[in-house]
């Protein structure tokens, strides 16, 4: 791997965390996968296209880039191995073959100058170590006509559905576990738009998208996969075995406001953010 300029988040992801995500790769790809239609609409990818999906993770967002450019190329970058040994893995088994993964910081990584039609991210930005040093070094890796297109969280108040349903876990959660450090960086309209100027970006755009969040089949389920998620572990971590218990029995009982038929669906809300070179 080249040079790392956010080596807390390199060791980060390449530790448990990291290992978790992979493991798992479709229970967070279930949870994320309603903000496909609305992040790939954004992006505007076609035949012939050559794609950087920056903080690719487990890479689905990169085999469906390559997909949808299947006469061109979808490359996705990581930071994190056990990652992108899954999202090789799962590439192969699914016979796409014009997509290549990459271990690296998309912030310093060396990549081609003007080589790349869409930059794409399904929230991987949010974890610079400097924005507007990372989208200045991605923006010299587009094409002149070339485009941005990225998800963020938007922030959610003590009153959304989300905060409701994890309502158990909100004295717990006084930390960032070491990989979710930077999550909140770009929750801001005001401040993706600063950050994307001094970068250089133009024609920027930041628009509102909701979509369901899937946690689980059920309650029961969706209390598990919360509690075995990185930031809910890293603070649970010396938790007495009955407050954890608890835990999990005050979040089943909430998340079955939210069950239905096709699992535990809780609104999401997230920034798709567009820009031209």
């Amino acid at each position: 791997m080249h040079a790392i300029a956010n080596r807390q988040q390199a060791e980060a992801w390449n530790d448990w965390e990291g290992a978790h995500w992979a493991e798992h790769a479709e229970r967070y790809d279930a949870m994320m996968g309603a903000f496909n239609e609305p992040l790939f609409a954004a992006a505007g990818i076609t035949a012939g296209h050559r794609v950087l999906d920056v903080g690719c993770g487990t890479g689905q967002t990169t085999r469906l880039a390559a997909r949808r450019a299947y006469d061109g190329e979808a490359v996705g970058i990581d930071l994190s191995a056990p990652m992108l040994d899954r999202a090789r893995r799962d590439a192969a088994a699914d016979g796409v073959g014009n997509v290549t993964f990459v271990q690296g910081d998309a912030q310093v990584h060396p990549l081609p100058a003007r080589a790349f039609d869409v930059l794409l991210s399904r929230g991987g930005v949010m974890f610079f170590a400097d924005h507007v040093a990372a989208f200045t070094h991605l923006r010299h890796s587009l094409a002149p006509t070339g485009r941005l297109a990225f998800l963020g969280p938007q922030p959610e108040g003590p009153d959304s559905a989300y905060a409701r349903a994890t309502a158990a876990l909100s004295p717990f959660l006084r930390e960032a576990s070491p990989a979710a450090r930077g999550m909140g960086s770009l929750l801001d309209p005001a401040r993706i738009r600063e950050v994307l100027t001094a970068a250089g970006y133009t024609d920027i755009d930041v628009t509102p998208a909701e979509a369901p969040m899937t946690f689980g089949a059920d309650a029961a389920d969706a209390a598990d996969f919360l509690l075995a998620m990185g930031p809910v572990r890293h603070n649970l971590r010396d938790a007495e075995p009955e407050t954890t218990t608890r835990i999990h029995a005050e979040l089943r009982d909430s998340f079955r406001e939210f069950e239905i038929s096709g699992g535990v669906r809780i609104p999401g809300y997230v920034w798709i953010v567009t820009a031209s070179a």
